[in-house]
């Protein structure tokens, strides 16, 4: 039979059922709420008897007479004698609804004991209580439980305004549970000592303890009843709210019990977890694509995450390419780059002490350039082919030789050296002619070039007359140097006319013929122009590199002492300082640099202007977004976009007392390594480190003090000052980590260093150092920190220098296969063969020979 239709054939049978089955009915009797409840015990004890589903009937033992069915005589005599016992006991005992006689396990007298729980039934019922109850047993179970008197009532209005404890007043009875526990069953001593989230998850976890009186895990009705009535001091002023309460808002499997994850979900404590091979991830992503990195961080009333980048948060800035979003807060990089580069941190907020490290790693197709991309050699002679590759991995390098590796041509006769970027030809003969391919491949792609060898007699070959120059402007005018005939090409004296305007390139002043020529500073304009500043006669001169003459003249503020290319926007930017005073200094912009003519200059509204600094670009960076402008009285780096000259923002630098003076950039995680200004004499100039990301401080670069210099590639930085003993190399990792190399001890300071490509290590550098006030020259392997001395060079300049000049002894390399440098003396040029790192040659004869651009292939 059906469990329903078993309900309905007891309910057809009516009274003729207690009857059958050994039923006698002294009377009605009525329960201490007044209510009949014969019928009620009528049923519990069938289905007691029958169906063993239903609890002893509450409170009416002494109202019934129970005789024991014949029918059951045989099977039940032996399983119920201990159950005729608790009648017999019973049976002068009356319970109230709600609650059930029992023996007391201590005295074996019975007693009355509430329900532990009802059938699952929702039969909904309002108490005079106001309150709203699933059925009538629940609310008899309540009326026990409380001890006070709760009677069914036909209002409807506790169904219309249900619970009468308010979420506020919920809030504050949990406040008061947890209040209580402190005071009752304080923290120990050690664990009192961790952190708020810490304490209050041992804290609800003691209360659940204490209220969990069977230990079984689970918080009944009954439990948290018991615990209100222990807990007088609750009062009255919670807003008709009690411990009860935590069933009616937290059970969330609305079993009628609080488990300890329900409990911890009741009072928000936040139960976070991760996993140990979770605590550090590596992503990798190709440079233009995007990325997502989603936090591992897991748990219950996990709040939301909180990303870090070098320590700033990420989450609220704004940034075009950075977002965290979705459900489980992810971050999203769109086009990722190099300076994207590095450590990324979550974690959930409050809780930074269980957090996630991820690993940005960057991957970079190769990028080459091949070294001559056309040569022509006469039989007999050496010839070399070299190429330069970049990218991250470390890209692999080949060579084919019209078509066919070389590797497997190898003799004496062909070699590769520096690890395969450079094919050297002993002695060429015409058989060697032919188109030399550099292929260089990474994990992520492969790029490759050409470079050409010609094999003719010497009444065939042509010479290059105006690259791989180094132009030197002089006290005598424009000097023309060719490195390797170790002479002077050509000679622009300064009574020469310049070619759009007739003035001359140098003009003399009437009471001093022999005034000598001054000139601040010089860029190199796509080996098409230099741009040259003359201070003292408030203009800037272009230089035509192909016909090697002044093509003309642009006039800017007074006094330009400073210029930079912008090859990004193909525009030189001009600082002017006005007076020797620096008392109005102005930054100007002349645009279409590259045309030859045309040009406008642009006067910006950047006003007190100290110094500029423009990122350069390399192979991997070739296009630059942003510039920067400093004052020497500000301390902070204020950010221009290179193509509108507008201000985007400023960083302050102020926490950290510092006022710029230079600044150097890698691509490689983004940092710009910006150099204060010294406090005093006596305290060194300390550095800064940025966040290109984020365009926040990330705070001191260590104990690294003097102007930072950046190789070309990114990889290296060098650090170094005339009035410091003291030169500090960091290398950048692939993951965009700074590293500290080592650090030398140079006495005296470094006036001056460049940087040159290694002729024996692929993708290695070496920089030669100009000494302040000593006449050596200062060679340094960078991966190895070898470290040697040229020596044999004359006196550096002396006398005072110009107040717009820069270091006084300067050294500069000839590119990225450029294997000479130039430094000048008093009255002479040195030039050194950094391929056997030795001296190669003098110039004299020129004097004041400190700004100098070098002109590479044309």
């Amino acid at each position: 039979m059906k469990p329903g239709g078993f309900w309905l054939h007891l309910t057809l049978l009516g009274a003729s059922l207690p009857a059958a089955l050994g039923w006698t009915d002294p009377g009605t009797s009525r329960g201490p709420d007044g209510g009949v409840g014969e019928s009620q015990a009528e049923e519990c004890v069938l289905l007691a008897e029958v169906k063993n589903e239903c609890e002893w009937p509450a409170g009416l033992g002494s109202s019934l007479n129970y005789r024991e069915p014949r029918s059951f005589e045989v099977t039940r005599r032996e399983g119920l004698s201990g159950h005729n016992r608790l009648l017999a006991s019973c049976g002068k005992k009356f319970c109230s609804r709600g609650s059930r006689c029992v023996l007391s396990r201590k005295t074996g007298q019975p007693e009355c004991q509430c329900l532990e729980a009802c059938r699952p039934s929702y039969v909904p019922v309002c108490g005079s209580d106001g309150r709203f109850y699933e059925n009538h047993c629940k609310l008899h179970q309540a009326a026990c439980l409380l001890g006070k008197r709760i009677t069914a009532i036909h209002s409807k209005d506790c169904f219309l305004k249900g619970d009468t404890c308010t979420m506020a007043g919920y809030a504050r009875l949990k406040n008061v549970l947890l209040a209580l526990q402190t005071r009752l069953k304080p923290l120990p001593e050690g664990d009192s000592r961790q952190d708020p989230a810490s304490q209050k998850r041992l804290l609800v976890e003691s209360l659940f303890r204490d209220l969990d009186a069977d230990g079984n895990g689970h918080l009944s009705s009954s439990e948290l009843a018991q615990h209100m009535l222990k807990k007088q001091d609750l009062g009255e002023d919670l807003l008709g709210c009690s411990p009860g309460d935590l069933l009616q808002f937290d059970d969330y499997n609305s079993d009628s019990s609080l488990t300890l994850r329900e409990f911890y979900m009741a009072f928000q404590v936040v139960q976070l977890s991760l996993a140990p091979e979770d605590r550090v991830s590596v992503t990798t992503v190709t440079v233009g694509l995007s990325t997502v990195l989603t936090c591992a961080v897991r748990g219950d009333l996990r709040p939301p995450i909180v990303w870090k980048r070098n320590g700033l948060t990420l989450n609220f800035l704004d940034l075009e390419d950075i977002n965290d979003f979705g459900e489980d807060d992810s971050l999203y990089i769109t086009k990722v780059t190099t300076i994207h580069m590095g450590n990324y941190t979550c974690h959930a907020s409050g809780h930074e002490q269980l957090f996630q490290t991820h690993v940005l790693q960057v991957n970079v197709p190769p990028v080459i350039r091949v070294y001559p991309e056309s040569q022509a050699q006469e039989p007999g002679v050496a010839a070399s082919l070299r190429c330069h590759a970049e990218g991250i991995p470390m890209p692999r390098i080949t060579w084919l030789k019209n078509g066919i590796d070389v590797s497997t041509q190898m003799s004496k006769q062909l070699s590769l050296l520096a690890n395969g970027s450079e094919l050297h030809i002993g002695s060429v003969r015409y058989e060697d002619t032919g188109a030399y391919t550099c292929i260089a491949k990474n994990e992520v792609g492969v790029d490759e070039d050409i470079s050409s060898l010609f094999i003719e007699d010497s009444a065939r070959k042509t010479r290059l007359s105006v690259g791989n120059m180094f132009y030197v402007f002089s006290d005598d005018g424009i000097i023309v140097i060719h490195p390797v005939d170790c002479e002077i090409q050509r000679h622009l004296k300064p009574t020469e006319k310049i070619f759009m305007s007739y003035e001359e390139i140098c003009p003399q002043r009437e009471q001093n013929a022999t005034q000598p020529c001054q000139w601040a500073s010089a860029v190199n304009v796509r080996n098409r122009y230099i741009y040259v500043a003359q201070p003292s006669l408030s203009r800037v001169l272009v230089v035509d590199i192909q016909a090697q003459k002044v093509l003309q003249s642009i006039g800017v503020d007074p006094l330009p002492a400073k210029l930079s290319y912008d090859k990004s926007h193909d525009q030189v930017w001009v600082l002017s300082w006005g007076d020797v005073h620096k008392s109005q200094p102005s930054l100007q912009v002349i645009t279409e640099a590259s045309a030859g003519q045309g040009q406008h200059v642009i006067r910006t509204p950047f006003t007190g202007v100290d110094g500029f600094f423009i990122p350069p670009t390399n192979l991997i960076i070739n296009h630059i977004r942003f510039g920067f402008i400093f004052n020497k009285s500000d301390s902070a780096v204020h950010k221009v976009d290179l193509e509108t000259l507008m201000l985007l923002k400023t960083i302050g630098l102020h926490h950290h007392s510092c006022v710029p003076q230079a600044m150097a950039h890698t691509h490689l995680g983004g940092y710009f390594f910006i150099q204060c200004r010294q406090d005093s004499p006596a305290s060194a100039a300390r550095q800064l480190l940025v966040d290109s990301v984020t365009d926040s401080v990330v705070g001191p670069n260590g104990d690294v003090t003097g102007t930072p210099h950046a190789s070309p590639d990114g990889r290296f930085i060098v650090s170094a000052a005339a009035d410091s003993p003291w030169l500090h190399v960091q290398e950048i990792t692939v993951r965009g980590e700074i590293q500290t190399l080592y650090d030398l001890q140079i006495n005296p300071g470094i006036s001056d260093l460049a940087f040159q490509r290694s002729f024996t290590e692929s993708n290695q550098y070496n920089i030669y150092a100009a000494l302040h006030t000593e006449p050596d020259l200062l060679f340094l392997e960078l991966s190895t920190g070898k470290v040697g001395m040229l020596k044999n060079l004359k006196e550096p300049p002396t006398g005072p220098a110009q107040p717009w000049g820069g270091a006084r002894r300067i050294i500069r390399d000839s590119g990225l296969f450029g294997q000479y440098l130039l430094t000048p003396a008093q009255e002479s040029l040195f030039l050194i063969n950094g391929r056997q790192n030795t001296l190669r040659c003098e110039v004299s004869g020129i004097k004041g020979g400190t700004t100098v651009v070098w002109v590479g292939e044309v």
